[in-house]
């Protein structure tokens, strides 16, 4: 089946793919464009994962500053090239990215940056609460690595629910990022203000 000039248009509106993808997904979906969005999500999804272990040394600094002037963030956010760097797309991420860093006060940018002797601190806190309600040892471990999940999506940007949407996270809003932009993107690293602090 051959898809439509208007339905093609309506694809390429919602999720941002080339025509000749769109006219491709479309016609393998028999026109569905709730199909045709969720294959160019999945599809997307594999090629982001591809692309992640490309090298990403352009990009911008993203900034914010909250009303009032008392609470700031920066953001440096990278790609593979200065052209996409460019791009309105990039630019809104990489401002969006701040004003999570405002908003949700993450203090590392993914698990694997949280100090070790922090960490243990953590995982002991919780292990000794648990013990202090009375649960059983063998319970203990397994509910303190529950709770660090909890904990991780409080504090590192990556794993937090993102601002806009809390159905997705910062990772998945970079992955759709990655998809939709085809280059590797890479937050390197965020710093937050604060009036007083």
């Amino acid at each position: 089946m051959s898809a439509s000039v208007e339905k093609i248009k309506e694809l390429r509106a919602a999720t941002g793919a080339g025509i000749l993808e769109c006219r491709k997904v479309l016609e393998e979906t028999n026109g569905d464009i709730k199909k045709a969005i969720s294959l160019l999500k999945k599809r997307g999804l594999a090629k982001a994962a591809k692309r992640a272990g490309r090298e990403a040394h352009e990009g911008i600094i993203g900034s914010y500053v909250h009303g009032g002037a008392q609470v700031a963030a920066i953001v440096e956010v990278n790609c593979e090239t200065d052209f996409v760097a460019r791009t309105s797309e990039f630019q809104q991420l990489a401002k969006d990215l701040a004003m999570q860093v405002v908003a949700m006060q993450p203090r590392y940018l993914s698990e694997d940056n949280i100090p070790a002797d922090v960490l243990e601190e953590k995982k002991s806190a919780l292990g000794e609460d648990l013990r202090q309600a009375g649960k059983p040892d063998k319970i203990i471990e397994r509910a303190v690595e529950g709770r660090l999940k909890k904990y991780y999506e409080e504090v590192c940007l990556l794993r937090q629910p993102f601002f806009r949407d809390n159905d997705v996270t910062v990772h998945d809003v970079i992955q759709a990022n990655i998809a939709k932009l085809g280059e590797n993107i890479v937050v390197r690293r965020f710093v937050r203000y604060e009036v007083g602090q």
